[in-house]
């Protein structure tokens, strides 16, 4: 699979799906929506979203910049990674003038990774009113899963 084209990643709307006024919220927080990606945490980890919506929402993260002192995938980090996935995809679900706010994330590891970007999607299991679940899993290079987390969100007015 080959990344877009950078013009193509310019236009968050039409490749992320979000609607325009949930755009321009995010702007005047200093949110570039090319770069959808969990807000400064997210830019220092690399997450990059590459596809999203209220149903599924998927990016990536190098691990290279993200080790643990063992040269593992540092297990907070995709814990960070599994947040903002699901973040966003209850915020997508909530929609205009609401906001998502994790409450609940539960993580398992099961395998290390050591190099190259690992992907992941995030599927909603729940999507209520006052809150949303998403099921997250985190595979490596070779599609193994590395981890499997569960989000829940409350949803509040902004």
């Amino acid at each position: 699979m080959t990344d877009p084209a950078p013009e193509a990643a310019t236009d968050a709307a039409t490749v992320l799906d979000i609607p325009q006024e949930m755009l321009d919220h995010f702007a005047k927080l200093g949110v570039d929506p090319a770069t959808f990606s969990g807000g400064s945490l997210g830019e220092k980890l690399g997450i990059r979203i590459v596809e999203a919506s209220g149903d599924r929402v998927v990016g990536t993260m190098p691990v290279d910049g993200n080790q643990q002192p063992y040269g593992l995938l540092h297990g907070g980090a995709s814990a960070a990674l599994a947040e903002t996935l699901g973040s966003v995809g209850a915020m997508l679900h909530a929609g205009p003038g609401r906001y998502a706010v994790g409450v609940d994330l539960n993580a398992t590891h099961h395998r290390s990774a050591t190099s190259g970007l690992v992907t992941g999607v995030a599927t909603a299991v729940f999507k209520g009113r006052t809150a949303a679940t998403y099921e997250i899993a985190i595979t490596d290079d070779t599609g193994k899963r590395v981890t499997s987390c569960r989000l829940t969100c409350m949803l509040r007015d902004l």
